[in-house]
């Protein structure tokens, strides 16, 4: 029997309906693939064609751009169905929860009108890319140069573990354009890859995420037009950054907390049939109180997930809430599905169950979006 959790407080039948759809989606889509896109490190191209014809892209963006004109809502009920398939390997949340909302909220209106209808049909696939090979955390300390040259921007350097990097069609990319302004010489650029100088290194090999393409970019004098820059000025990347980061770490949080839910199911189902010295594992007391702490964090880590989703969905989730979320959920995520390891034994850690890919998979959770320790220290500068 599945954990017995209350409904999100900010559910509606609305998206209960797009729940129904989106699960139907990954059981559908996503699901029958997973050793195949493993094997292939990405995704079928033409999935993002099948999600923009469902309605599944681009939920949050207004309709006169071709979204659906949703809430983070509708993005939340989304990735928690993908996180409870199983699957790690569409990168979906990065398209719409992230890139578009760049577009959407600095690009010009004409590319916003340009850019964004064909991201909500699946025919251009989204990507940012800011952390190189020698800066990870360090966004200040970004080498990729654009150099203004006429009506035109020419960008250099390099960008690595970029999620969409194989597939992606349009990639807002974080550069300096004043190398010597520290934070307020990083500017946004969107580099639409069919530029001349834009190349793709390799989809990297990961301890998880396997059937995510994520690749390396490079940029050889790649030539854009001076209107591709995010807002009215150089300079405000690391603005417009900061402002969007507590998204991007919600959605991080959204999508650990169902990976919890959905480890605790998985360890329940298991451990009520499997048995060892002729009865189920659960009827031992280690079992029964290792699920119930983690029954317990999983209950704990809806809870706040919910009160953070329904302060993002006025406007109030500020940097060292979002902050909060990602710490809380990513540690306890990877804490209990470890412990539900232990409990499965060594098919625990036989990759063609569930419970072992989601451990290999849950471990970035603590580093992307910012590090566990990162988020520590914006929390601290608050108290």
């Amino acid at each position: 029997m599945p954990l017995q959790l209350p409904k999100s407080s900010w559910s509606t039948t609305e998206l209960e309906d797009l729940r129904e759809l989106s699960r139907s989606f990954m059981q559908k889509e996503l699901v029958p693939h997973q050793e195949r896109w493993a094997a292939e490190k990405k995704v079928d191209r033409e999935l993002w064609n099948k999600a923009g014809e469902v309605g599944l892209l681009c939920l949050s963006i207004p309709e006169e751009y071709g979204g659906g004109g949703g809430t983070f809502a509708h993005e939340a009920v989304l990735y928690e169905e993908q996180a409870r398939s199983g699957d790690s390997a569409w990168g979906v949340t990065v398209h719409n929860g992230i890139v578009a909302h760049y577009l959407s909220a600095y690009a010009s209106e004409e590319k916003k009108r340009e850019w964004l209808p064909k991201m909500a049909s699946g025919e251009m696939v989204g990507a940012i890319a800011m952390t190189e090979p020698g800066t990870g955390s360090d966004l200040q300390g970004i080498k990729t140069r654009a150099v203004r040259d006429g009506d035109h921007y020419v960008i250099n350097g390099a960008k690595t573990f970029i999620t969409n990097g194989f597939h992606a069609d349009l990639v807002v990319v974080a550069v300096k354009t004043d190398p010597d302004a520290g934070a307020q010489g990083v500017s946004l650029v969107v580099v639409e890859t069919d530029t001349p100088g834009f190349r793709r290194g390799r989809v990297l090999d990961k301890v998880g995420l396997k059937g995510q393409d994520t690749a390396e970019l490079f940029f050889d004098d790649v030539r854009v037009p001076a209107a591709n820059l995010l807002g009215d000025a150089e300079g405000q990347g690391f603005f417009q950054l900061m402002l969007q980061l507590p998204q991007e770490r919600l959605i991080i949080a959204v999508t650990a907390v169902a990976g919890l839910e959905a480890a605790v199911d998985l360890t329940l189902e298991y451990t009520k049939e499997r048995t060892a010295f002729g009865r189920p594992i659960f009827n031992f007391q280690n079992t029964k109180f290792t699920l119930a702490e983690a029954a317990t964090e999983a209950a704990v880590s809806r809870a706040f997930l919910d009160q953070c989703i329904e302060r993002h969905l006025k406007g109030e989730l500020d940097v060292q809430g979002a902050a909060m979320a990602k710490l809380w959920t990513t540690e306890r995520v990877n804490k209990v599905i470890d412990d539900c390891v232990q409990l499965f034994g060594g098919y625990g850690y036989m990759t063609e169950y569930p419970i072992a890919r989601a451990w290999a998979d849950v471990r970035i959770s603590r580093i992307f979006g910012g590090t566990s320790e990162i988020m520590k220290e914006i929390i601290s500068r608050t108290l």
